[in-house]
């Protein structure tokens, strides 16, 4: 019995960051759902691998997702205009979510797409406003 299409996000637990990224997994891939994992910062963590029992829980929720749900694209994204979980730079963030991109294709298949996003404000004067998406790897 299918329940629908899946991808996942690996997502910082920002409010801000959340709808663009699910819109932008559901265009990019024609999935009904995404699977929202969410840490603060979670760019940073996995990207630094210092919480082994963090990084399990997360490689647990990727496997859940990608197993169970059959997702096979997996976007790990961090985001600007003052993450409070890993509040670094533009150039840092991408760093980061190039580790972390590589460490959860370590987790998965090849058969799964791991990809690697970046969301801001359009203006940074008002970060409420509209968000864009960038594709980092």
């Amino acid at each position: 019995m299918s329940h629908g299409s899946f991808g996942t996000a690996l997502n910082c637990m920002d409010g801000r960051a959340q709808e663009q990224i699910n819109n932008f997994v559901k265009n990019e891939t024609g999935v009904q759902y995404v699977d929202a994992i969410t840490e603060p910062g979670i760019d940073g963590i996995l990207a630094r691998q210092d919480d082994p029992v963090l990084l399990a829980h997360i490689q647990k929720k990727v496997g859940i997702s990608v197993n169970g749900h059959g997702s096979k694209y997996v976007a790990v994204v961090g985001h600007g205009n003052h993450c409070a979980g890993n509040p670094v730079s533009k150039e840092q963030h991408y760093e980061e979510i190039q580790k972390a991109v590589d460490l959860v294709k370590s987790w998965v298949t090849e058969a799964v797409k791991v990809v690697g996003l970046y969301t801001e404000s359009v203006d940074p004067e008002h970060p409420e406003g509209e968000w864009k998406v960038e594709t980092v790897c």
